[in-house]
């Protein structure tokens, strides 16, 4: 703050210098360049406040009746896969004869962004896995979208829901995850992957975001990838809470 008077007579004079040389044309210009750069400072200085000051508290309350992801990040956890992996998928939108449907789910053994146990298991029942990628566009646009969903809806009663951050990269656009999904107010249960990103390979992940419906009896059901509609995410819950393929 105390250079600031310094540095206006200093400009003032520069700006006159300008005018007496070149004439009024150059001092506009002058004075336009100056407007532009207030401007995006403040613009700057506005998203980088929302980015961080409004970001929910990790663990607080969710309008969704369930909790934001809690605080902390975790480098390389351990992750565990018993069972059989599913196939990889073959094309971002599965078709109906998908290898994967009718297998049992892998049970996923990891932890959260806290530190905290976390598994996916076939014993869950009905539910749906994500796996989401803190740099991937599409992710971007379909977390806060669900997460918009599951405020006004609330958490499913019948199905289980759950999501695995995956394909941390720390050169790439939000690292870390855990605070990306806070940004967002996340309330979906997120494991975070390992360096090898063992537990997507488990489920057969080749883009982002996948999404795995499972039955009752713990099989696959469906599965896909990319942006999806609401439409289709409300489906993926009916398949997964029927245990019968959207559209069957």
């Amino acid at each position: 703050m105390s250079n600031k008077p310094s540095r206006r007579p200093q400009s003032s004079n520069r700006v006159k210098a300008a005018s007496r040389a070149g004439g009024g044309g150059s001092t506009a210009w002058i004075w336009i360049g100056l407007v532009a750069v207030v401007i995006v400072v403040g613009v700057v200085a506005v998203v980088a406040s929302r980015s961080g000051d409004d970001a929910p508290e990790g663990g607080a309350a969710s309008p969704s009746g369930g909790t934001v992801v809690p605080a902390g990040e975790i480098d390389d956890p351990a992750v565990t896969v018993t069972g059989t992996a599913l196939p990889a998928m073959a094309s971002a939108t599965v078709p109906a004869d998908d290898p994967a449907v009718g297998l049992e789910l892998p049970a996923i053994e990891g932890q959260t962004f806290d530190g905290s146990a976390m598994t996916i298991s076939p014993d869950q029942g009905s539910q749906v896995v994500m796996a989401i990628a803190h740099w991937c566009p599409h992710c971007n646009r379909e977390v806060p979208d669900l997460q918009d969903w599951l405020d006004q809806n609330g958490m499913p009663q019948d199905v289980a829901l759950s999501a695995i951050a995956t394909d941390n990269r720390s050169d790439q656009v939000n690292y870390p995850a855990g605070q990306w999904l806070r940004n967002y107010g996340w309330s979906v249960p997120t494991m975070v992957d390992d360096s090898s990103n063992t537990a997507a390979a488990a489920l057969g992940v080749r883009g982002y975001p996948t999404f795995v419906a499972v039955g009752p009896d713990g099989t696959v059901v469906a599965r896909t990838s990319g942006e999806i509609s609401i439409e289709t995410w409300e489906a993926l819950l009916d398949a997964a809470r029927t245990g019968q393929a959207p559209g069957a």
